[in-house]
């Protein structure tokens, strides 16, 4: 009996050793080790988890700690406190984070310490039911989306010459995604002993990974011969690219705001909004009418393991696609999602409304990751960091308008889903021409990898 502990004892310590070689042997693998690129992913699940924390404890007090009516009426207060601000940082946040070209870093370790500060301040206002939870609550928001925005515009400066642009964010996007379902049963733990807790351990991750941020290699906070873009740029890409060609290299002139660029913008927009119509109003509908015969709990857990499921499995797709035109990932996703949310409409039924999470969920990860590859293969490098940026802030306001209207929304859920089937439809007839005539047309560019 004591030789069995013992030999417990040492065998014990060894599962997360090993554990820990295989993430790290996964993080380094392809060059991403050499290029630097495994320091970031690993700082992105150490993001990731943070962000899992605090959205756990602003769920539950947010969501579920009070009746429907009032609960809605504190994530409309939410949304309307969060969507003035960016819709003023939108014009900001870019130039803003253009202006610290040699300090990216320093942005990222910033924007992590100033979140743990504001998990800090919004665990002192749950237990006194603050009205200073809402303005934390966004500065947490903002916090996170600058970090992602600096994060985008870092990764091809650390990008491995074996692993495209779309891969190397799927396999970041992917370890996120991992190590916040890793946080989750840990936030649960902690939730246990107390609402604050989850909150205190968001402070002490996010501080572990302002750290990290300067184990990023030196690079990252090298700029030379970057410039900002506006996102009528941005819609000049395939031109500029073109012009790059045909002058033999020296650079083309952004002329025009109608490109594959923009369209693929807008379509990721209506993605992204039926994401964030998705959450808050499911949120909310399936508290008073759960799914079929299963519990509020229940159908809440099946549509959100569907959402993460599908995401997952889209970020997967986006690492096994190779040769693909993203016009045409794109035009795919966006078939899929609103033909989902239009059966869902006609037929509002457990398999239909789960089966629109997981659509959702999945559409939007290769959306992004095709926009991605969009931006890699036809904006200039000397704009394209700012092309991360401009983006990456408008898909978040895509996100908070679509939140917007899932809770202004009567909790029908018939209504919501033919709503969400007009989202998407919204998105796909402002792109689907320009997608189809830049697929037929072809890249001038050769095709990301």
């Amino acid at each position: 009996m004591l030789r069995t502990v013992r030999a417990a004892g040492r065998a014990l310590p060894a599962i997360p050793r090993a554990v820990g070689r295989r993430i790290r042997r996964a993080t380094h693998a392809h060059g991403a080790g050499e290029s630097g690129l495994a320091k970031l992913i690993e700082l992105h699940a150490v993001h990731s988890m943070g962000d899992a924390l605090i959205t756990l404890a602003l769920a539950s007090t947010i969501f579920f700690s009070v009746p429907t009516d009032e609960a809605r009426g504190r994530v409309a207060l939410y949304l309307a406190v969060t969507m003035a601000p960016f819709i003023l940082l939108a014009p900001v946040i870019g130039p803003l984070l253009d202006r610290l070209p040699h300090g990216r870093r320093a942005a990222m370790a910033g924007a992590l310490l100033a979140r743990g500060g504001l998990a800090l301040v919004i665990a002192g206002a749950v237990t006194t039911d603050s009205i200073g939870l809402y303005p934390a609550a966004l500065g947490v928001m903002v916090c996170s989306k600058a970090y992602n925005i600096v994060r985008s515009a870092v990764v091809p400066r650390l990008q491995p010459q074996r692993v495209s642009l779309v891969k190397a964010n799927a396999r970041i996007t992917l370890t996120g995604l991992i190590s916040a379902g890793a946080a989750a049963p840990i936030g649960l733990g902690l939730n246990a002993i107390g609402e604050r807790w989850p909150l205190y351990g968001a402070c002490v991750i996010t501080v572990i990974g302002a750290f990290m941020s300067f184990r990023l290699p030196g690079r990252v906070d090298l700029a030379r011969g970057e410039r900002r873009v506006h996102l009528a740029e941005l819609a000049e890409a395939r031109a500029a690219a073109a012009s790059t060609k045909e002058d033999g290299g020296r650079g083309g002139v952004l002329r025009a705001v109608d490109s594959p660029v923009f369209k693929a913008l807008l379509a990721n927009a209506s993605l992204r909004g039926l994401s964030g119509f998705l959450l808050f109003f499911l949120a909310f509908l399936l508290r008073n009418e759960p799914l079929g015969a299963l519990t509020a709990a229940f159908s809440l857990g099946l549509v959100g393991v569907a959402a993460g499921t599908g995401n997952a499995l889209g970020n997967l797709m986006g690492n096994w696609i190779r040769d693909r035109a993203p016009e045409l990932i794109l035009l795919m996703v966006l078939l899929i999602a609103l033909g989902l949310t239009t059966t869902a409409a006609t037929s509002y039924l457990t398999v239909t409304v789960v089966a629109v999470c997981a659509a959702a969920g999945f559409c939007q990860a290769l959306g992004k990751l095709s926009l991605d590859a969009m931006i890699q293969r036809d904006v200039p490098e000397v704009v394209r960091t700012s092309a991360f940026a401009r983006s990456e802030t408008s898909l978040q306001m895509a996100w908070v308008a679509g939140g917007a209207i899932g809770i202004s929304l009567p909790l029908n859920g018939t209504l919501g889903m033919s709503a969400a089937a007009c989202v998407v439809a919204l998105g796909t007839v402002l792109s689907l021409r320009g997608l189809i005539s830049a697929a037929r047309r072809g890249s001038p560019t050769p095709r990301v990898r």
